[in-house]
């Protein structure tokens, strides 16, 4: 059922599930904040790409606000709940300084592949590992999904959008799997490049062949 909500356009892609703190400072948004605090209501983030606000946009829950300053600015906490579609955009709601959009619900289906899921989890461990970020992998939950790791896969912001815009994990899957297969190589032969220029200069204690 189509419904207006309020939009607070960003640079960014955010994924159903991510916690998002920002810092308000625009007078349009501070009172965006201000009516969701007085409403219980919602607000959506579509990402701003290509010098246009984009037709997908996920929509966040205001969690709290953790400090307020005296210039009327503060510091939110946000949680992003699912994928809307912006049927008409508004780039002021009724009487008020922000955008509002009219939107639509996107239906998600959560089933995945076992499959895929072991070998996207191979390829991320090999990747994390490489990089050094070797506890992201350690804290991921056995239940992740592709939208928890998104962020750590190297994709722009363009292909971030990409994921947003499938309607199935599945099809999350094959996206980021075809990504990892592409990307992995490539890194791993940039690190092995920086290990051999770090022993550049250092004396090498190396186990001759025998022949």
């Amino acid at each position: 059922m189509p419904r207006l909500l309020a939009l607070f356009p960003l640079n960014l892609v955010v994924f159903p599930g991510e916690k998002l703190n920002l810092h308000i400072f625009e007078p349009r948004y501070r009172q965006l904040v201000h009516d969701c605090v007085e409403s219980g209501g919602t607000f959506g983030i579509p990402p701003y790409l290509n010098d246009g606000v984009s037709e997908l946009g996920t929509e966040m829950r205001l969690v709290g606000i953790d400090k307020q300053y005296e210039n009327g600015e503060m510091d939110i906490r946000t949680k992003a709940l699912g994928v809307f579609r912006i049927r008409d955009f508004h780039r002021q709601a009724p009487g008020k300084l922000y955008a509002a959009g009219t939107v639509e619900e996107i239906t998600d289906d959560p089933g995945y592949d076992e499959i895929l899921k072991g070998r996207i989890t191979e390829y991320v461990q090999q990747l994390y590992t490489a990089l050094g970020l070797r506890k992201l992998f350690v804290d991921l939950p056995p239940a992740y999904r592709i939208y928890d790791v998104a962020h750590n896969l190297g994709l722009t912001t363009e292909q971030e959008y990409q994921l947003l815009a499938t309607t199935s994990e599945q099809e999350r899957q094959e996206i980021v799997l075809e990504h990892l297969e592409n990307i992995l190589p490539v890194i791993m032969e940039t690190e092995r490049l920086k290990d051999r220029a770090r022993l550049n200069g250092h004396f090498k204690n190396l186990t001759p062949p025998n022949f």
